[in-house]
């Protein structure tokens, strides 16, 4: 097997949960769900646009940590908890994705960790 790369951002969340904000193993890195979390703060209350933003910025800012950018972006799947605000939401992934066009899913789910959260997205990338 390839050398495995753990990514972490420092939450506490990660070792109690027992997992990584990114993970790679040759080409293939995947970007765990990732929300508008700043610290103790959430990006953008009330406004998935700006969540969405957010995170996208954030899981770039991990693919550049691997060596990556969101050019390699091959996938992302994208829950919601409010499926109405699919415009907004989709507006904000198309200003990241309009000409890489990965393939992608927006689910609507229930709830999130924090009800304040309105959009987590993952992603897939590869690096070949």
């Amino acid at each position: 097997m390839d050398q495995r790369i753990n990514i972490s951002s420092g939450a506490k969340w990660e070792d109690i949960v027992g997992y990584s904000r990114a993970v790679k193993v040759g080409p293939l890195i995947e970007v765990s769900g990732t929300t508008a979390v700043d610290g103790d703060n959430i990006v953008g209350e009330g406004d998935a646009y700006r969540q969405t933003q957010y995170i996208l910025e954030k899981a770039s800012n991990v693919l550049q940590t691997l060596g990556a950018s969101m050019q390699n972006v091959v996938r992302t799947r994208i829950y919601v908890t409010d499926i109405e605000q699919w415009e907004q939401v989709g507006k904000a992934h198309g200003e990241f994705f309009k000409d890489i066009k990965p393939a992608t899913a927006m689910v609507e789910v229930k709830a999130l960790i924090d009800p304040r959260m309105l959009v987590e997205i993952e992603l897939t990338a590869w690096v070949g």
